[in-house]
């Protein structure tokens, strides 16, 4: 029998309060294996982005706090530590927005990831491992952020992460303003990663029919709660999720906002 996975990441029913009033995550719990994809599914406000920073410990710049429950890294606690801190034990975060540095070039940009590496070696070849998986980027090594494409900036903001030599990244939307077949070649990439330099990928998409393709496992959110989960083969097979999520329902229902209960069963009512 094959020994199951190890859990990389814990999280034990968290909540978040921003600006110590507003309650955003009500008992978020998930658990990413070693090696795996797990995604999280929802629409704008569900609380994806929200999870990811508390994950990353960005949220003091935005005055969020997790104020219960618990964030593990390999059964070590983890809320006090510092983005810095994270980056040093493998976690980097590419946040939604791709955020790269508009008057500095590809390469400077790439270079800026590698901040916590000490090996001139090593960062040598990881930069020669980004230009390996995104080729577009070597072209475009020494044009200014600024002037690439919205694709070519995700890659970018990707291959900035992979520069710290992370075991696990935190994705945020990367789907997000890209064209069909550039979100299809992210995906790819991010596949290849999984599999061929066994990085673990915690990712945050609305894009739930391609999220579901490439993941291992989901967990689909709503106004701050984990409302469903599963292997992502039978989340992408069940009826309530490509009804209100996958947009293959029958009849005439077409969005949430038309419906004024629906019969999804509430994981927190279970």
């Amino acid at each position: 029998m094959a020994e199951a996975p190890s859990i990389v990441l814990n999280v034990n029913g968290i909540e978040v309060i921003y600006n110590h009033v507003i309650l955003v995550l009500k008992g978020v719990s998930l658990q990413v294996p070693q090696g795996a994809i797990v995604t999280i599914l929802g629409g704008n406000g569900a609380g994806k982005t929200t999870t990811l920073r508390a994950v990353s410990n960005l949220l003091k710049g935005e005055r969020g706090a997790v104020t219960k429950g618990s964030i593990e890294l390999r059964g070590e606690r983890i809320e006090n530590l510092t983005p810095a801190d994270l980056v040093q034990r493998g976690v980097v975060q590419v946040m939604e927005g791709r955020h790269c540095f508009a008057h500095l070039t590809i390469e400077e940009n790439l270079l800026t990831g590698s901040y916590t590496r000490k090996s001139k070696t090593e960062i040598a070849g990881n930069l020669e491992k980004v230009y390996a998986y995104f080729p577009r980027l070597k072209t475009r090594r020494s044009s200014q952020a600024a002037y690439t494409s919205g694709g070519e900036q995700q890659m970018c903001a990707i291959g900035r992460a992979l520069m710290a030599s992370p075991t696990m990244v935190l994705l945020d939307e990367p789907s997000m303003g890209l064209a069909p077949q550039i979100v299809e070649e992210v995906f790819e990439i991010v596949k290849d990663l999984n599999q061929k330099e066994k990085v673990t990928f915690l990712l945050a998409e609305q894009n739930t029919n391609m999220a579901l393709r490439y993941a291992d496992y989901g967990y689909i959110m709503e106004s701050g709660r984990v409302v469903m989960d599963g292997q992502a083969s039978d989340l992408a097979n069940n009826e309530d999720v490509k009804e209100f999520y996958l947009g293959m329902g029958g009849g005439e229902r077409k969005s949430f906002k038309d419906v004024k209960s629906y019969k999804r069963r509430k994981r927190w009512l279970a």
